[in-house]
């Protein structure tokens, strides 16, 4: 447990690395702003002497007083009280000086630690996100994507609260600390008062011991409450999504019963934490308390002046805040590194594709595809999904797959765009396995069109133009003539420039696909893969969006996947597919001159 948390404290410090110049201007004001304080508290004794020392008349030229005589120097006026006051004056300015530099310096660590713990927290974030990225698509199969949510927002702010707002008191409160022994030790040393420091120093451990203790059950109870707060946004984000569902099957009650459950869980464990929280500051001031009362009972009975304990005493009640600050600090970053971990959790998982040492990059396609003896599985124990599949697409041909549900159609497209990598066999284009190619070059050779219409909660415009950096408005409205879309977009108010909502919710299934397909056409890919393109569109606009298909189709390459088989009879070849296995081949007229699993499909679809 300590070693780890030991590695996820110096894994976060690597992230104030690029900012360790303010770092260090930070950290060094921090000390100076706790030093003053040892300055501070060697000045106070001299302005308490003046009213204790006798002035004026009542001095005595030659005779020592009490504390001069302890201190082994002149009486400080032997002149009468000129010279005292011009003392105490002097004494006060320097006093001046100590708090100017302790508020100059604490400023500038406050702000200094601020600003890295903020920049540490924003690029921590941005880290997080570029992970999450990279990610396979079998990665987001397997995660709650509420859970994810929880993660990216909840224990970034977590750990941003706690570094951005309580790194400074880190590096001011121990060097607070450190000064104010320096000078209980040196006021001990030059009064002769031995016990006192021995007293403090075996009392003062005591102070800490509670902060250790609880603080390693608040980490404890952090996490847990983290973890259902993971739990309540991913059930807030299946619900949310899922709403007409829930209402359709009258599951209002039955989902906020669940949330009602989830919700106690969380303030049960967020209670837990916060009465071992709590407990930290009283018993903290306790022990203060203690030993405040032990040093003013001692000085009592050895009737020790005022002047030679002030420093000690100042240091006690000095010491207060420092040791409450970092009670309260000791809190909150157990409560971070919680966050912390569980974000470095997400960091350490790789499920990237992995990347070839030497990709090679091809600028166009210009002979075939092959799929060359293929099988994929999404886990060691999970069956086959493809088996043994071989086929070869020539360059500006149109070919199909067809068959019944998970029978692994859209798996053989989600590998040539290589959403996921083959288990054995390959998936070449041009003679290069996709898996040697280069990302980027092979996102720019191939464009999707599934099924399940994707939009963004932006404008119509930009829903269109996403993966075509710089398209025009010009280019953007053809493409959508092209797909039929841009009757419907300006019939609304704001025609390209309205705001779709989440997932395009606002619009029809049929206008949602059009827009899909419109932002294929913008992007003008050499190899177009449609999955179920047309399956949510009426008769007539099928028709059409048909038309201006088979108009982008010309002289490219298409993996189409449908149920419709009337919108594939054209096709240079139809694959049928059945439990991940191509059962026939051939073109619509030669696969229905077979009567085999194809004919069926096909006089079924004409029911």
């Amino acid at each position: 447990m300590k070693d780890g948390l030991i590695s996820t404290y110096s894994r976060l410090l690597k992230y104030t690395l690029p900012y360790r110049k303010r770092l260090i201007v930070g950290i060094v004001s921090g000390f100076l702003a706790g030093g003053s304080l040892f300055g501070i508290l060697q000045l106070l004794p001299n302005i308490i002497r003046v009213f204790e020392e006798p002035t004026g008349a009542a001095a005595e030229p030659g005779i020592l007083s009490p504390v001069a005589q302890k201190l082994g120097v002149a009486h400080l006026s032997p002149q009468g009280d000129t010279m005292t006051w011009q003392f105490m004056i002097a004494t006060m300015v320097l006093l001046l000086v100590f708090f100017f530099a302790k508020t100059l310096c604490t400023w500038l660590n406050r702000y200094l630690m601020h600003w890295v713990g903020a920049r540490v927290i924003l690029d921590l974030r941005n880290e997080l996100f570029h992970s999450l990225q990279q990610q396979s698509l079998i990665f987001y199969g397997k995660t709650d994507i509420g859970n994810l949510i929880a993660r990216c927002v909840n224990d970034t702010a977590a750990v941003e609260r706690s570094v951005a707002d309580n790194i400074a008191d880190l590096t001011r409160a121990p060097a607070e600390l450190v000064a104010l022994t320096a000078a209980v030790i040196y006021s001990s040393i030059r009064f002769e008062l031995y016990f006192l420091p021995i007293a403090i120093f075996v009392i003062m451990p005591l102070c800490i011991l509670p902060i250790v203790v609880l603080g390693r059950r608040i980490k404890m109870y952090c996490r847990r409450s983290l973890e259902r707060v993971s739990d309540l946004v991913a059930r807030m984000h299946e619900n949310f999504t899922g709403i007409r569902v829930v209402k359709a099957f009258h599951m209002e009650a039955s989902e906020e019963a669940r949330f009602r459950e989830i919700n106690m869980s969380y303030f049960s464990h967020i209670l837990r934490g916060l009465r071992a929280e709590l407990l930290m500051a009283p018993i903290t001031e306790f022990l203060t308390v203690i030993l405040l009362c032990l040093l003013l009972a001692y000085c009592f009975i050895n009737q020790i002046r005022l002047s030679e304990i002030v420093s000690l005493a100042g240091a006690a009640i000095l010491a207060y805040d420092p040791i409450k600050r970092l009670a309260k600090l000791n809190a909150q970053i157990q409560r971070s590194m919680a966050s912390a971990e569980r974000i470095f959790e997400l960091l350490d998982t790789k499920t990237a594709l992995p990347i070839s040492e030497n990709p090679v990059v091809l600028d166009d396609f210009q002979t075939k595809i092959v799929f060359d003896s293929v099988r994929f599985q999404y886990g060691a124990e999970q069956p086959w999904v493809l088996d043994n599949v071989s086929l070869e697409i020539p360059q500006g041909k149109v070919i199909a797959v067809v068959g019944e549900s998970g029978s692994g159609k859209t798996t053989m497209a989600n590998l040539l765009a290589r959403f996921y990598d083959v288990t054995s066999g390959s998936v070449t284009i041009d003679g290069v396995d996709v898996r040697e190619m280069d990302m980027d070059a092979l996102r720019r050779l191939i464009c999707v069109v599934t099924q399940e219409t994707i939009l963004f909660n932006d404008t119509i415009a930009n829903n269109i133009s996403y993966g075509s950096a710089g398209a025009t408005h010009e280019e953007i409205e053809a493409a959508a003539r092209k797909a039929n879309a841009h009757e419907f977009i300006m019939r609304e108010n704001f025609g390209y420039e309205r705001v779709i909502g989440e997932k395009g919710f606002v619009l029809s299934g049929g206008q949602r696909q059009r827009l899909a397909i419109a932002r294929a056409i913008l992007r003008n890919p050499r190899i177009l893969i449609l999955d179920e393109a047309t399956s949510a569109l009426d008769t007539a606009t099928e028709q059409l969006i048909q038309e201006a298909l088979d108009a982008l189709m010309q002289n490219r390459t298409v993996f189409a996947i449908a149920h419709r088989l009337s919108t594939i009879r054209h096709a240079y070849r139809i694959f049928v597919m059945d439990k991940g296995r191509i059962i026939e081949q051939g073109n619509h007229d030669e696969l229905l001159a077979l009567g085999g699993r194809y004919r069926e499909l096909y006089e079924l679809n004409k029911l």
